[in-house]
């Protein structure tokens, strides 16, 4: 289901692909090859999410906004950068991922947290409000804290990992049974 909100459209890039039972709202910019996947709910209604290139958003997640208290106040957006990988079951509410990080199955992200690029949130760690991850580094737990520097193995398979979610995208799209 794609539905406006309050007269604000989703606008999804052409390349995209957008599974038939996920739910995307409100004020929500879905970029250039990114993926969007079955029983997924991106709601933009009280302040905007943004996801750029070829990310992926995996089967069961949810994302969400914090709203604005006052004209002057920002809220808590939902900013996505490029080349991320969201995994099964994830909830971010109103943060910041940047590119070519990845967040774990079942992990929660809150808001005005920032997971730095290429960084790695581990399954069901729970980033609170605020936490600032450094790029390239591997946090886990609830709370998430700091495990230790990516190798240059691990960096790559990030990489591998969103350009694997492309394929499987173009794939889907293809299909025409």
């Amino acid at each position: 289901m794609i539905r406006p909100f309050q007269g604000t459209a989703p606008r999804i890039a052409p390349s995209a692909f957008v599974a038939e039972t996920a739910a995307i709202i409100g004020d929500v910019t879905v970029g250039d090859e990114s993926s969007i996947w079955y029983n997924v709910v991106v709601r933009g209604d009280v302040n905007f999410i943004r996801i750029g290139a070829r990310s992926n958003i995996q089967d069961l997640s949810m994302l969400h906004v914090t709203h604005r208290k006052h004209p002057d106040d920002p809220g808590a957006p939902l900013v996505i950068g490029d080349d991320v990988t969201v995994g099964h079951g994830v909830a971010l509410h109103g943060c910041t991922i940047e590119n070519g990080a990845f967040i774990g199955m079942q992990a929660l992200v809150m808001d005005k947290a920032v997971v730095g690029e290429g960084a790695l949130v581990g399954a069901r760690a729970l980033v609170t409000e605020g936490t600032v991850i450094p790029p390239r580094t591997l946090w886990v737990g609830a709370p998430a804290r700091y495990k230790r520097d990516l190798t240059p193995d691990e960096i790559l398979w990030l990489k591998r990992s969103a350009e694997n979610y492309v394929r499987y995208s173009r794939e889907y799209l293809h299909d025409t049974l």
